[in-house]
């Protein structure tokens, strides 16, 4: 939990120095904002139809090369994968008449999820949420533009989440072959939507471990665990909840942008993303119960302490109370010179003691 607070801290100083860089700049502007230094651009560009022929994949990392590609009747889908190169950013944003803001929302990557309407295309903003190696949630925004023929997506890093889809491109009889642009932005928000499955079901280990953890004996690293495991579903939850919106805008379009039967995959997208809120609620309520045990634990292992300090000094008490009365230098005191008295003296130390060690035994003290 240590490593999960540096990079926690990391992460807001690094946000806090962009954001103060950005401060004063005009709409519009073009200034990368976001938890993490950004990465190198690649772009992949996609062609795409209907028949087995018609499929073209070509990759471009630089100006220079983004501005050999032509539009060409087919559909196609130029993903970008990183937001350093911002001068090929700017200049895919102008071949396709992208508005300025939205080209801002783009490198700004800590948007709300949202859906906006603009002259001649559609802006959709989502968040990609996954656990790296470190048992730690990460959360990428992806942007999305759907035009007449046409797809960009804008990335922060390369995870893979599309290769599958990617992979579907190839085969002719695919489902996102015959049916376009519209249906490709469906499978990539379905995807989207899916990785919280999997996003959901390691928290909900890692909420059993901590449990079970907790329940062998709590100990302070455990509220530490406690409270990344709250951060972390409430960045799932800022992933979903508006989310689940754009969804429900998109599939209520009026044939805009996405055909009646695409609407009709949507539908299946939004279920998808009411069950997974339903879930993140109730890991929520079982983070606050984990919360919720440590303290009573704690507490009843703190009682349990006091108990057998109060014992032991219930214990003692007597006993220091007989040594203090004969351990006095009075010269007529009695019993003072017995030649047995000492002997006496620890044997009714030792009489109270076991008396009361039984008695608090029997009381089930400790």
């Amino acid at each position: 939990m240590a490593k999960a607070a540096a990079h926690h801290r990391k992460a807001n100083k690094l946000r806090q120095h962009l954001r103060a860089d950005k401060a004063g700049t005009h709409p519009g502007t073009m200034q990368y904002v976001g938890p993490r230094r950004p990465e190198e651009t690649l772009a992949t560009l996609i062609e795409f139809g209907p028949e087995e022929k018609d499929f073209l994949e070509t990759r471009f990392t630089s100006l220079e090369e983004g501005k050999t590609f032509e539009r060409t009747p087919q559909t196609f889908w130029l993903n970008l994968h990183g937001l350093a190169n911002l001068e090929l950013l700017k200049y895919v944003g102008k071949r396709f008449g992208l508005h300025p803001l939205t080209m801002e929302d783009i490198v700004h990557t800590e948007q709300r999820p949202k859906v906006e309407v603009y002259p001649g295309y559609l802006f959709i903003v989502a968040r990609l949420a996954s656990v790296d190696a470190d048992g730690l949630l990460c959360s990428e925004q992806v942007s999305i533009v759907l035009g007449r023929g046409f797809v960009l997506t804008f990335q922060e890093k390369p995870t893979g989440t599309f290769t599958g889809i990617r992979d579907s491109l190839k085969n002719a009889q695919s489902q996102v072959r015959k049916l376009g642009a519209d249906y490709l932005v469906y499978s990539l928000l379905d995807k989207l939507v899916d990785r919280y499955f999997g996003v959901l079901e390691s928290m909900g280990d890692q909420i059993e471990l901590v449990d079970d953890q907790i329940a062998a004996g709590p100990v302070p690293d455990h509220l530490g665990e406690i409270q990344a495991l709250r951060r972390g579903m409430l960045s799932v939850k800022r992933g979903l909840w508006p989310l689940r919106e754009v969804v429900n805008v998109l599939q209520r379009d009026d044939a805009d942008f996405f055909h009646e039967e695409t609407q009709l995959y949507l539908r299946d997208v939004y279920d998808h993303a009411v069950q997974l809120i339903e879930s993140t609620e109730a890991l929520r309520e079982l983070v606050g119960n984990l919360q919720d045990s440590y303290l009573s634990l704690q507490s009843h292992r703190m009682n349990m302490q006091m108990r057998m300090l109060t014992v032991i000094t219930t214990v003692f008490m007597p006993l220091t109370l007989i040594a203090g009365i004969y351990g006095m230098n009075f010269e007529f005191m009695p019993e003072l010179r017995w030649h047995g008295g000492y002997f006496v003296a620890l044997g009714l130390m030792a009489v109270i003691a076991v008396s009361l060690v039984a008695f608090f035994r029997r009381k089930q003290w400790f």
